[in-house]
């Protein structure tokens, strides 16, 4: 039996973190099945799943542990019961949010609190500041993947954003994911 583990690591970067990591995996079985991983602010950062024997968990995550003292840390969970369950995502439709605006504290807060009041679900979220052209000062960026229940209207959703957008200053587009890419790449709603 087969026993599916998620996995934070963080540590400065360096190389070979994740060799360090990989080699821990396959020594004790295990199956690196998919992960995330960045270099944010001088630190290695990542989140990874992996599948390894029932009977060598145990062994697996002492290894892990013991990358502490190489100074890398790493956290693991068991994978939920319900993330095993062919089928058990919860009902609904995966969109596109795309944001770029002036840098200011708040902005993933009130965007993300728009989400939530609705029950959508931010499955996958990338950000970053990046110098404006032409000396306009610094843009925050950020694009994520949400999956909208079934229940939720995403017209509101992307009306309730449009009322955030003004205030934040920012140029916000929520779109499905499956019209996404067919949108011209400068067509952005506010």
């Amino acid at each position: 039996m087969l026993a599916t583990l998620v996995m934070t690591v963080i540590g400065a970067d360096r190389p070979g973190l994740v060799q360090l990591v990989a080699t821990r995996v396959a020594d004790h079985g295990g199956n690196w099945l998919e992960s995330r991983m960045c270099h944010l602010g001088g630190q290695f950062a990542g989140i990874l799943r992996v599948e390894v024997a029932a009977e060598r968990v145990d062994e697996l995550v002492g290894s892990l542990h013991r990358l502490e003292a190489s100074g890398l840390r790493v956290i693991v969970h068991a994978e939920g019961d319900a993330a095993k369950t062919p089928g058990s995502r919860p009902a609904g439709s995966v969109a596109k949010l795309e944001l770029v605006g002036q840098d200011r504290p708040g902005i993933l807060r009130s965007v993300s609190g728009v989400l939530a009041t609705h029950g959508v679900n931010v499955e996958e979220l990338s950000s970053e500041r990046v110098s404006a052209p032409m000396g306009g000062g610094i843009l925050f960026q950020a694009h994520a993947t949400v999956l909208v229940p079934a229940k939720t209207n995403l017209a509101a959703v992307r009306a309730d954003l449009e009322k955030i957008a003004a205030d934040l200053m920012v140029d916000l587009k929520l779109e499905p994911a499956n019209s996404h890419r067919s949108q011209p790449e400068n067509s952005v709603e506010r």
